[in-house]
């Protein structure tokens, strides 16, 4: 790192110090020895002996309002050794419009809910937050500034009850769901939020003031917890699965068993390790043609690697999906009797991750996986001989990270991760500091990274080594918000290995004003506009990759309906130096600008309508595209609600890469159809029971008109010697009907029957019934599978052994 940066780092280490962010409510609690039943009735006389944290205050629309006396809320916090138990009383002078959508866990649906946010430690980093929705529906996450992690889920108890002043919610939360100091004496940061759903208001009990740029340290405080110890943090989490897939390769029967192991090794750090992993249950991908020079980039559905990965997510460097991805090597036919077949992904072995952060406010995080050992065939159509060859070998994926908070609302991060294959293939390494910088008040920040990559000698590749930087100043608090920076990526970065690196070989700068109000007015709940201006250079050549003036609009209407403007110009002509696939060859994209609208009807409503129409105009005569996605939705009852997508997309005399022929790179004028369907269905028969169905049906081709050569200085001229058809006519089906039913605390049984196929041609059918046709007729996929998870709580077997 240069010294300029480390001035600067120093220097804002210094002026960035913590400032109260106004007066702290407090609420005392006090310890019982009577038992209390979770029924969401509050009929125990102990609850009237403790203090009430009352006199909420509206967190949005209308910033700091209190709240009116016919929604008091009044909350009580009782504690014994074992957990803390939350009380609250939601008044509503219409108990009859209290909206209860029941939902999946972690879905918050359209239903007035209760919150409380728990900090033991009371330093402003990290919350711990339960919330119960008034039709009894669970949700938790792990909430650090700017992120909330709902896959994260505790073992808690909650009931809820309407009432005819309002409803009831009793909570029970076991100490080992939260994570406190030894301390005989205890000072928890805490906050309370509720949810008014059918006028979209938000209250909190503490004030959190939309005008400062950080949220989590805006709590009030918890007193008077003493003599209680963090309890062993052990949980077993065992499952065993059953599948039966068929094919048109025949019918497969396959039994899976393995462990889930979660260990509080102190007071901040947790071990979470997955022994013989089984992720057969995950979401589907949503797969698309992909005509471009880069890989599509998938979500990751697998629980393991969304769980509390907020530390793992420092500096970007993380693409989970490379764990047990594709393999690193892609075998080729050699000739028309030698056929190469590859596999779709790596079996993981294991994962391991540790993670936590400590009183003085250092985050640790350290993930480790390891892959098997994958082999490719090749088949000898003559003989009929296979020979197996490595295409990924052993590997092990690591990553590190160390992120230092201070003052409350700032950090600094080391971050490594670092892929070692055994034996002759490519290994990598990447390192970064990342750094957030924020003034005593919020309103300032200075944000910015510094990445290494290595990849070392393998082959007759030569060690690799590339530097990625970026840097932003602005003003992020109050109504006028602004910011500025720049970025620079060297020629060589390569972080592909564990994370996902696009383009390289460039640098660019950029500005961005907006302006928002922090209450509503006659017109608007919420009102937002955002100016951006960016150009972006390749490093070589010094040429415009990117010049763009970016406005963006968004509001909420008094009758909480969202709108959205954005129109992004484009007036300078560009060069794109990646599709055509060859190392210093750019192609010339034209003057272009990009507009579209978005409109989302408020959700409380029982049917719900969001539309976007949208189209990007080019300075080419006929190339231009146009798209409309509508997708409505309808909530039957507080059970059964149905989600509804489709999209159509036309490209009209695109212009993109096809094909190598001998030293020419051949590029087409082509038009291109796109047409998305999906559809959901949800039907909760109680709050841990529901049933679910996902379809999806993609459709896409791309029909060359002409075939063109890419000449030396970017355009491109007509080619008649190329005859080779490389149209693309793509459809994928996906359809999902899950079952699921959380029997115990933690414990679950999931039924799924999934069926999926994919066809593609270079022969363009342009009837939509011919194409969903031929996904069955050809290889419909059909997979039948449950699976049954237990959680086991140390706490709860100790005394039986």
């Amino acid at each position: 790192m240069g010294k300029p940066l480390l001035l600067i780092l120093f220097f804002f280490s210094i002026i960035f110090t913590f400032d109260a962010y106004g007066q702290r409510k407090n609420l005392q609690t006090k310890s019982i020895s009577e038992s209390i039943t979770i029924d969401g009735k509050l009929n125990e006389s102990i609850w009237n002996s403790a203090a009430v944290a009352t006199d909420f205050l509206m967190l949005e629309p209308d910033n700091g309002r209190p709240i009116s006396s016919e929604k008091k809320t009044d909350v009580r916090i009782l504690y014994n050794n074992d957990a803390i138990y939350v009380a609250a009383l939601l008044y509503d002078d219409d108990p009859k419009k209290i909206l209860k959508e029941m939902t999946q866990r972690d879905n918050f649906g359209t239903a007035d809910y209760f919150g409380i946010f728990i900090n033991g430690f009371n330093d402003g980093q990290q919350d711990f937050r339960f919330f119960v929705s008034a039709s009894g529906v669970q949700m938790d996450c792990l909430a650090t500034e700017g992120n909330e992690d709902y896959s994260w889920d505790a073992i808690w108890d909650s009931e809820v009850s309407i009432t005819e002043f309002g409803w009831v919610v009793e909570m029970k939360i076991p100490y080992a769901a939260l994570r406190f100091s030894n301390a005989e004496k205890q000072t928890w940061g805490v906050n309370f939020y509720r949810e008014i759903k059918r006028d979209r208001q938000k209250y909190t009990w503490n004030l959190i003031d939309m005008k400062i740029g950080a949220t989590l340290p805006q709590t009030g405080q918890l007193e008077g917890i003493e003599n209680i110890k963090p309890p062993t943090r052990l949980f077993f989490i065992p499952y065993s699965s059953f599948y039966v897939e068929n094919s048109e390769e025949g019918t497969d029967n396959k039994f899976k068993a393995g462990m889930d192991i979660k260990y509080g090794i102190n007071d901040s750090f947790t071990l979470d390790a997955i022994l013989v992993p089984d992720f057969g249950q995950t979401k589907y991908d949503n797969v698309v043609l992909n005509l471009g020079p880069f890989e599509q980039q998938f979500n990751e559905n697998r629980p393991f690697f969304t769980e509390g990965t907020d530390l793992f997510n420092k500096g970007e460097l993380l693409y989970s999906r490379r764990i047990g991805g594709s393999p690193s090597v892609y075998l080729s036919s050699t000739d028309e009797n030698i056929i190469a077949s590859n596999p779709s992904s790596v079996n993981l072995i294991n994962a391991v991750k540790v993670s936590g952060r400590t009183s003085k406010g250092l985050g640790i995080g350290v993930l480790n996986a390891v892959t098997e050992k994958t082999y490719g065939n090749f088949r000898n159509t003559q003989t009929n001989e296979t020979t197996k060859v490595v295409v990924e070998p052993l590997t092990n994926y690591n990553i590190l990270v160390l992120d230092q908070r201070f003052n409350q609302n700032s950090s600094v991060a080391l971050v490594n991760t670092n892929v070692t294959r055994n034996g002759e293939f490519r290994d990598a390494n990447v390192s970064a500091i990342v750094y957030d910088l924020n003034t005593k008040n919020n309103k300032f920040n200075l944000t910015g990274d510094f990445k290494y990559s290595y990849i070392n000698e393998y082959g007759d590749n030569d060690n690799q080594e590339g530097i990625n930087t970026a840097i932003q100043i602005g003003k992020k608090g109050g109504k006028w918000r602004y910011n500025a920076g720049g970025s620079y990526v060297s020629k060589k970065y390569d972080a592909n290995d564990l994370g996902i690196t696009f383009i390289n070989n460039f640098h660019g700068v950029y500005t961005n004003i907006g302006y928002r109000i922090l209450n509503p007015n006659s017109i608007f709940n919420t009102f937002k506009i955002n100016t951006n201006y960016y150009a972006e250079f390749q490093n070589t050549t010094g040429r415009l990759q990117k010049g763009e003036i970016n406005i963006d609009f968004n509001s909420t209407s008094r009758k909480n309906d969202y709108y959205a403007l954005a129109v992004y110009i484009n007036p300078l002509e560009t060069y794109d130096f990646y599709e055509s696939r060859v190392d210093g060859r750019y192609v010339n994209i034209p003057k272009n600008i990009y507009s579209s609208i978005y409109f989302s009807s408020n959700y409380n409503r029982k049917f719900a309508l969001d539309i976007t129409p949208y189209c990007t105009i080019t300075s080419e005569k006929n190339r231009a595209s146009y798209g409309l996605k509508i997708a409505p939705r309808y909530r039957f009852s507080n059970r059964l609600l149905m989600n509804y997508m489709i999209e159509i997309y036309n490209q009209n005399s695109d212009r993109g890469w096809v094909a190598f022929d001998n030293n020419d790179i051949i590029f087409a004028e082509r038009d291109r159809r796109t047409l998305t369907n999906e559809l959901g269905l949800k039907y909760a028969m109680n709050p841990k029971m529901t049933l679910n169905l996902a379809a999806r049906h993609y459709w896409s081709y791309a029909e060359n008109n002409q075939y063109l050569t890419l000449q030396n200085d970017g355009t491109l001229a007509s080619n008649s010697t190329f005859t080779v058809n490389k149209n693309s006519n793509f459809s994928t089906w996906n359809f999902d009907l899950s079952y699921s039913w959380w029997f115990a605390p933690g414990s679950q049984i999931s039924v799924l029957y999934r069926n999926n196929a994919t066809d593609f041609r270079t022969e363009i059918d342009r009837r939509l019934g011919n194409n969903f046709k031929n996904l069955f007729d050809n290889n419909l996929n059909n997979i039948f599978s449950i699976s049954i998870r237990y959680f086991i709580d140390y706490n709860s077997i100790k005394n039986k052994f």
